[in-house]
């Protein structure tokens, strides 16, 4: 059934004006810069093969339903081969006997953005539309937060026996039986028994965890070398790109935890934590209920309720560095920065000189006898109370409305653009309310 907010019997130009007045979306897309992000994009070269589903313009569209609907990949292209305004919205309309069949095009057209395009760039050409409806420009805001992937929570136990699973069943058994190998012996059997009976125990104490990896530790090491010699004595025996990929990174997983058997964590760097997403590194926050976050630490900045992006890192990085970079950034777009408002980690005395060096008004409590005057305390709670409430507000929005809270990407490039797009179709949405309410302007006779 197509969606009968557009009859059959309508042109194409009707439903377009419908779609662009009356409709959320309409709303949304006329706040979006189509032609300056398609420009991002490399020019399609027309080859041998089908022609693409979608223009660049359809595949930036996609991205942005995608957050706004908060639907999963399959859900989205479901509802786009039945809704007209989704079609409109990506400039593709669908015939009556077309259909998209291919679930997997939302990951794959993620995949091409993140290759061919930088967010650095689509995010200078979308603050650079937006900013003529922009207010209060000279105001900075500064926090950082941590965007989570999907993977469950990872213990030392839970990584080695993920291995020894990898190494064992589905390589070292599938490959001797597929080519009639005998298997070579191992305690693989007894160490699943062991591992299931630990896994019911309610409570593990310390010595049982330190028992189980010491154990897990020699059966992989063991299984490594029995897989590494059957790939000897087979040369016909070929692993892909994949399987080279999680061995390598088992491998890794192995030297670091015989590591930490006699060193301390902090004195391990790059640290796996999970193995179908090895450049996930645990990020410390320090929050009440939960001290460790495991996904992309970014730096986020704000102005005028628009946020954009000073840092995107898997890697644990220090954001009061980040201060006079982000200050910097912010003129580069907005041209001035006369207050800016941020936590109380960034007030170093690197960055109070260099504030004080470019006359920026901050919410900093002052060094030394010296108190604010009235004005001054007045505008620093103001400037306090905005960072706490606005930009951390803003921060729950884009993780609960818009697809943000467990990203389920399946590679680091797929999850840099599930997040900038996510956040810039928060900021569409307020842009495109405030056109909205807007009074029209009057043309002077």
């Amino acid at each position: 059934m197509q969606n009968p907010l557009f009859p059959d019997h309508l042109h194409y130009s009707s439903k377009l004006y419908i779609f662009k007045s009356a409709t959320a979306l309409g709303k949304l897309h006329s706040a979006i810069p189509w032609d300056e992000l398609a420009a991002c994009l490399p020019q399609e070269n027309r080859g041998p093969g089908a022609p693409r589903w979608f223009s660049a313009q359809g595949m930036f569209g996609l991205m942005f339903l995608k957050a706004y609907l908060n639907i999963s990949d399959a859900k989205l292209i479901e509802r786009f081969n039945t809704d007209y305004a989704m079609q409109l919205f990506c400039g593709k309309l669908l015939q009556d006997n077309e259909r998209i069949k291919g679930r997997s095009i939302v990951s794959r057209i993620r995949t091409y953005i993140g290759e061919n395009a930088d967010w650095q760039q689509l995010q200078h050409v979308l603050l650079d539309h937006w900013k003529r409806d922009m207010s209060n420009t000279h105001v900075l805001l500064m926090d950082a937060t941590c965007y989570e992937s999907y993977i469950r929570f990872p213990t030392d136990v839970k990584l080695l026996w993920e291995s020894c699973q990898w190494v064992f069943e589905k390589q070292l058994f599938n490959l001797c039986k597929l080519d009639g190998i005998r298997r070579p012996r191992s305690k693989y059997i007894d160490q699943k028994r062991k591992q299931r009976s630990y896994d019911r125990q309610r409570r593990k104490t310390y010595k049982q965890g330190q028992k189980r990896k010491k154990a897990l530790l020699h059966l992989l090491q063991k299984g490594l070398g029995q897989l590494q010699e059957l790939l000897n004595n087979n040369p016909q025996i070929e692993l892909n790109r994949h399987q080279r990929t999680y061995l390598k990174t088992i491998k890794t997983v192995l030297a670091q935890q015989t590591f930490l058997q006699t060193r301390s964590a902090k004195e391990l760097k790059d640290r796996i934590v999970s193995l179908p997403k090895p450049y996930i590194r645990p990020i410390i926050r320090g929050k009440e209920n939960k001290r460790i976050e495991f996904g992309m630490k970014v730096h986020m900045l704000q102005s005028d309720g628009i946020s954009y992006f000073d840092q995107i890192s898997f890697n644990a990085f220090n954001e009061t560095t980040r201060l006079k970079t982000s200050v910097f950034k912010h003129k580069a777009i907005f041209k001035d920065c006369h207050q800016l408002g941020a936590d109380n980690i960034y007030p170093t005395n690197k960055n109070r000189k260099f504030l004080t060096d470019k006359q920026i008004f901050t919410c900093f409590a002052n060094k030394g006898p010296k108190k604010p005057t009235k004005s001054e305390a007045k505008l620093k709670s103001i400037l306090a109370t905005q960072r706490a409430t606005t930009m951390e507000g803003a921060f729950g929005i884009h993780k609960t409305a818009y697809g943000l809270h467990k990203i389920k990407a399946k590679n680091k490039i797929n999850e840099v653009v599930w997040v900038f797009f996510g956040v810039m179709t928060a900021n569409a949405v307020i842009m495109a309310k405030r056109k909205a309410n807007s009074p029209p302007l009057q043309q002077v006779a």
